[in-house]
């Protein structure tokens, strides 16, 4: 564990300018719900969509600006994840990173698109059809929980392993069963670092706006290095890059 932290730390300060540069990409993700005329609110740093009040007064117009935002919130998220996936990768393995980048970006994007929106979809479908029994929070974040472990490293296992999205949900259910201390730690190394930086915001700007400097550093600080940790981790399957 300390030897993936370690290369987490070194890797995201070696190429911190490359990282905040895609890392836009989290900032626009995080900002779209938020512009939209969704019922959104601020949390630990983060633009959550309150799920349960879109049934209420939902109509043509406003079920089309949901889907809307919702797909080129979650297209600029996995581009961002993507990105610096990619350069994980082939920074460890000493490869021309830009080429790479450039030749895979596109297919990788697309695969982590697809398993983005499986997710939010099943999500969505479980917390409508719960809704009407009054219990549809409870529900969703069940099944938010249960499904997690196939969706968790299944980003990485496109890039690195260049898995199609099945096989990457299965590596990902795998690994998590495997090293299921790695997930514990990132979780961990997650909430102290939220928690952390949203009582330095809170303490030095007050808590109307340090909702939104929180957004902002969440987006291009805290979840950048949260991803590059992530796919360090799984990148210490490979018995070579294991020193």
């Amino acid at each position: 564990m300390v030897n993936v932290l370690s290369y987490s730390f070194d890797f995201y300060a070696k190429h911190l300018r490359l990282i905040l540069l895609f890392s836009i990409s989290f900032l626009i993700a995080f900002i779209i719900p938020g512009l939209a005329p969704l019922p959104t609110y601020n949390d630990a740093g983060a633009i959550f969509i309150r799920t349960a009040s879109i049934f209420v007064n939902l109509n043509a117009i406003s079920a089309s600006i949901i889907v809307a935002s919702v797909f080129f919130s979650l297209l600029f998220l996995s581009f961002a994840i993507v990105a610096i996936n990619i350069l994980v990768k082939y920074g460890r393995i000493h490869t021309r990173i830009r080429k790479e980048i450039m030749d895979g970006l596109e297919r990788y994007t697309g695969s982590t698109f697809a398993v983005l929106i499986a997710y939010a979809v099943i999500l969505y479908l479980i917390n409508m059809a719960s809704f009407s029994i009054g219990h549809s929070g409870l529900f969703t974040y069940a099944a938010a929980l249960i499904l997690a472990p196939f969706f968790f490293y299944a980003p990485s296992s496109i890039v690195i392993d260049e898995k199609p999205v099945g096989r990457a949900m299965m590596a990902s259910l795998r690994f998590i069963i495997k090293r299921f201390d790695y997930f514990l730690l990132w979780l961990a190394i997650a909430i102290v670092l939220i928690t952390l930086f949203d009582f330095i915001f809170i303490a030095a700007t007050g808590t109307l706006l340090s909702r939104y400097i929180m957004v902002v550093f969440n987006s291009l600080f805290i979840l950048p290095f949260l991803v590059v940790l992530q796919s360090e981790m799984y990148m210490k399957r490979f018995a070579l890059l294991k020193r």
